[in-house]
């Protein structure tokens, strides 16, 4: 396993409450793989990719479990060793790229800025040419010309391929995605998701891919971890989790996808029944 993660707890603290966010959720990740998480919002998925950067801010803190990446428990290295290895070992798009690029700053400079920081031997045209190179690797139209432009200038599409970009430019072995194609039109959605499993076969790299929705998880999925309520209720590979399901939430997740041909005018979409706890139902058995 490329990352292992074992009972991780991460928690939020407030003056009258704790609340356990992400609880003794354990999964790892295969060399060359894509794990995605899938869930409701609130289900923990993102504060579990957050737990696993070490980018938890207070009142946020991890308070116990283990997150082991080659070998080494990151929750027992300090900031600056964190910092060495995220943009280059592990690397994250986030969901919205609008918010994650500095609207100050031109797309060429923030992509730059990566090799400066994680490949300080190369010069500054060595520099030039492999952001020229990464925004061709994600299909940039115009790359000279994007290269000078500010986040503002581009279009959505445009500035998650950035994003991928920035995220591939030290060849990672881990890449994170949390929801990066929520924001996204279905047409633009599938070339991201193409562009991304591309990359992954030329780079062998490994996809840690959060989402809510599972007609992603049915494209990008190797295995697929569910979360409900900071917990995982079920771990299958895709093809298990779609054809025998067995936690009733994953069920219910399942009945909740509108299925073309059996919906009529009368018909009434299926959803996740809120006044259910799911977690009464978690065992072991739902645990592959």
């Amino acid at each position: 396993m490329l990352l292992e993660v074992n009972n991780l707890l991460t928690c939020f603290y407030s003056d009258k409450d704790i609340n356990r966010a992400v609880d003794s959720v354990s999964f790892g990740i295969p060399e060359g793989k894509t794990v995605c998480v899938v869930g409701e919002s609130g289900s923990g998925k993102s504060i579990t990719a957050l737990s696993i950067m070490g980018l938890i801010e207070k009142p946020g803190k991890v308070v116990n479990g283990e997150i082991i990446f080659e070998g080494v428990d990151l929750l027992k290295e300090n900031q600056n060793y964190m910092r060495s290895i995220r943009g280059d070992k592990i690397a994250m798009i986030f969901q919205e790229p609008m918010t994650s690029l500095n609207p100050s700053y031109t797309i060429g400079y923030q992509l730059d800025e990566v090799l400066r920081l994680h490949q300080k031997d190369l010069n500054k045209k060595e520099r030039y040419d492999k952001v020229i190179e990464g925004l061709e690797l994600v299909a940039m139209p115009f790359v000279q010309e994007k290269y000078g432009e500010y986040p503002f200038k581009l279009s959505g599409g445009q500035r998650q391929r950035v994003m991928i970009a920035m995220a591939m430019m030290c060849e990672p072995r881990l890449l994170i995605a949390d929801e990066p194609t929520t924001a996204l039109d279905v047409t633009i959605q599938a070339q991201v998701l193409d562009l991304m499993r591309e990359l992954q076969k030329k780079r062998g790299t490994s996809i840690l891919f959060i989402t809510h929705d599972l007609g992603v998880v049915a494209q990008m999925a190797d295995e697929v971890v569910v979360m409900y309520r900071g917990h995982v209720v079920e771990k299958a590979s895709v093809k298990e989790l779609f054809t025998n399901p067995k936690h009733p939430y994953t069920k219910a997740l399942l009945n909740s996808i509108p299925r073309p041909g059996k919906i009529t005018r009368k018909s009434k979409l299926e959803t996740v029944d809120e006044n259910v706890d799911y977690l009464q139902f978690t065992k072991k058995s739902c645990k592959i």
